[in-house]
Parts: structure tokens; C-alpha cells; sequence
């Protein structure tokens, strides 16, 4: 039970960049604005979703950093991404979109950093 003064505002992952600036460009070309930049960090949203990219790399910690986005058309951004260009500018991977198990049709995106990110929208209880 939460004590009625305690109220949370937001929570935000520090997201690992091996190329601080080329990582701020490739989630500006995917669609991030980024409202405040420092010299090592800055602050990235896509409308009410915001992470903070860091100046920080450490390659297991980057492999096995997991960011998930719930969109409403996880094929749209699919498509989206595709289309920016960034697989080819920037090297990174991007699967198909798939639906899941757990009821989330996503696909994963993996950044120039080798953060995976997995972005899904729910689906309905019957699968649909």
C-alpha cells in the first residue's frame, strides 16, 4: 500500500551508447525528439515515452539491455523504421513483425549500441 504523500511521476531507463552522438542520431531519425541534450546525456521522447541515451558503454551491459515500446501498430512502426533508412545508414537489425504468445505482436530492433529494443501492440484475448 502506497502512503498517500508518496506519488510517482515517472520512470525512465538510462539507455547505454557506444557513439553517444551517432545513437542520438539514429533515435532522432526513428522518430524521437530530444527535448535537452547535455555532453553526456540526453533526453529523448516520443510523445508521452521518454528515455534518458547516456554517454556509457559497456558491451555486456549493452547486449543484454532490453527496452520495450507498446505502440498502438507495432506494423506501422515496423514500417516506419524500415523506411527511415536507419538499417542501412546505421547498421543495425530489425525482424519481422510477429505475434507472440503472450498476446503482443512485436518485432525487435537492435541499435548501434546493441540494445534491443521490442516494440508491440497488445492483442485482443481471442488473438485477433
Amino acid at each position: 500500500m502506497t502512503a498517500p504523500s508518496l506519488h510517482s511521476v515517472e520512470i525512465k531507463a538510462f539507455v547505454p551508447a557506444r557513439d553517444f552522438t551517432q545513437s542520438l542520431r539514429f533515435y532522432q531519425r526513428i522518430g524521437f525528439d530530444a527535448p535537452w541534450v547535455g555532453e553526456d546525456l540526453a533526453y529523448l521522447r516520443h510523445e508521452d515515452c521518454s528515455f534518458l541515451l547516456q554517454r556509457f558503454y559497456l558491451a555486456a551491459h549493452a547486449d543484454n539491455f532490453l527496452m520495450h515500446l507498446l505502440v498502438t501498430d507495432a506494423d506501422a512502426w515496423h514500417r516506419h523504421i524500415v523506411a527511415s533508412g536507419v538499417v542501412e545508414e546505421f547498421g543495425v537489425r530489425v525482424s519481422e513483425p510477429a505475434d507472440q504468445p503472450w498476446r503482443l505482436r512485436d518485432f525487435s530492433l537492435i541499435d548501434p549500441s546493441g540494445v534491443c529494443w521490442r516494440i508491440g501492440h497488445n492483442l485482443p484475448q481471442d488473438g485477433r
